[in-house]
This record gives structure tokens, C-alpha cells and sequence, in this order.
């Protein structure tokens, strides 16, 4: 029999779609600022500041990044709706999940049944990918205070500097945020083609999951009890 299971809320997906634009926005201008591909426009302006425009986008963006990654870690922690999510953790620490999923990966077993939404190697990926999200917002303010120096750029100068010195100086903090970022163009494309894969070999749908929040699944015992 197969049952629909509602596995991602609204907030949650629009959430996700928000950090997808962000990103592709950020990479872009984060190209630009590094090595400039575009001529100025002609103007008859004694200045025109291409650069800094680019680089105020890349700031309005990077604020907005930060601010969906603290909603998605506030969701995972508090939201009820997010508890399938969090469960995934004991299906991280199983052997034998982790056996079967592998072998679902080969071709040569069935996809587990776990208790949360996500096999334990989405469950690893998406902590990494986390991680990685931190450290490029943080070396971001890095970056940002050294450029700002009243506001919000003057509060956080003293907070980050320890944090820069531990990197190795500003040099090296650009350099880490440049470097985080080809991990996310690394991670992009392999996601896209993890999610297919998922939906297309297990039938489950949860490609669409991301844009409806459902997905499909043979029910079986342990969904039950998963349900109760």
C-alpha cells in the first residue's frame, strides 16, 4: 500500500528555495568582486561605481544568507514539524542502516527504512554543508568589518578579530571564503542529481517533495509506528 507522508513544511521550503537564489547571487557576485568580467557602462557621471554596486549585492545577499541559515537551524531545533529531520540522527548512528543504504546506492538492496527523512549519508552531507555555511559567514563579516568600520561593521570588529588572528590574517580569510565557495558549486550539482536519482529509482517522489512537501512511500510496519 502506498501512503503519502507530508515530510517538509512551507516555511521550511520556501526557506530552502530563498538559500538556493542566495547562493546562485552570491556566486555571481562573488565572481565579479574577485576578477571584474563586465565593462562600466557609459556614463556622462564623473564616477561610476560598478564595483561597489556588485559588492553591495553581494552584501544584501550575504546578510539574507545568514539570516535563512539561522531560520533552518532554528526550524531543525524547535519545529514540530521538523522532528523528522531530527530523528534522522539515530538512523546516522545505525550500522545497519548504513550498511543497507550503501548497498541501495550499488544497486543491489532496497532503500532502508528509516525513523527520520533523511539516510545517513544526506544526514553527514547536509552537516557538512552546514558547517560550511558557517565558516563562509563567518569569514563574510570578516570581511565585511574591515571594509565598514561604523554600525553594525564597528560592533562586531573586537568579536571577530580573534577569530581572523586564528585564520591567519586577512589574507587567509579571503582565501577560505573563496574556497568555500567551490564547495558549494561542488555540492550543487551532485545534490541536484542525488535528489533525481532518489526520486527516480526509489519512486518515492521526493524530488517534488521540495516544492509540495510530500512524498510517497510503501507503507510498512516501521512507518506506522513512526506515525503512532
Amino acid at each position: 500500500m502506498i501512503e503519502r507522508i507530508y515530510e517538509f513544511s512551507g516555511v521550511l521550503r520556501f526557506n530552502h528555495w530563498v538559500r538556493v537564489v542566495t547562493m546562485l547571487v552570491l556566486v555571481v557576485t562573488g565572481f565579479y568582486i574577485a576578477k571584474p568580467f563586465l565593462t562600466p557602462y557609459v556614463t556622462d557621471e564623473p564616477v561610476n561605481f560598478m564595483n561597489a554596486l556588485w559588492r553591495f549585492w553581494h552584501l544584501v545577499f550575504g546578510f539574507i544568507l545568514i539570516a535563512t541559515t539561522l531560520v533552518k537551524i532554528y526550524l531543525f531545533i524547535f519545529d514540530r514539524q521538523s522532528k523528522n529531520e531530527r530523528v534522522s540522527f539515530f538512523d546516522f548512528i545505525s550500522p545497519k542502516i548504513w550498511i543497507q543504504q550503501i548497498k541501495y546506492y550499488m544497486l543491489i538492496g532496497k532503500h532502508p527504512h528509516g525513523r527520520g527523512i533523511y539516510n545517513p549519508l544526506q544526514f553527514i552531507a547536509y552537516f557538512i554543508i552546514f558547517m560550511t555555511l558557517f565558516l563562509i559567514s563567518l569569514t563574510g563579516m570578516i570581511l565585511y568589518v574591515h571594509v565598514y568600520h561604523d554600525g553594525l561593521g564597528g560592533f562586531f570588529y573586537e568579536i571577530l578579530r580573534p577569530f581572523e588572528m586564528l585564520m591567519g590574517g586577512l589574507a587567509n580569510v579571503r582565501e577560505i571564503h573563496h574556497i568555500t565557495m567551490w564547495i558549494f558549486l561542488f555540492f550543487i550539482p551532485v545534490h541536484i542529481y542525488m535528489a533525481v536519482f532518489n526520486s527516480l529509482y526509489g519512486k518515492s517522489g521526493s524530488m517534488d517533495a521540495i516544492f509540495s512537501g510530500y512524498t510517497w512511500h510503501t507503507q510498512h510496519k516501521e512507518h506506522k509506528e513512526h506515525k503512532k
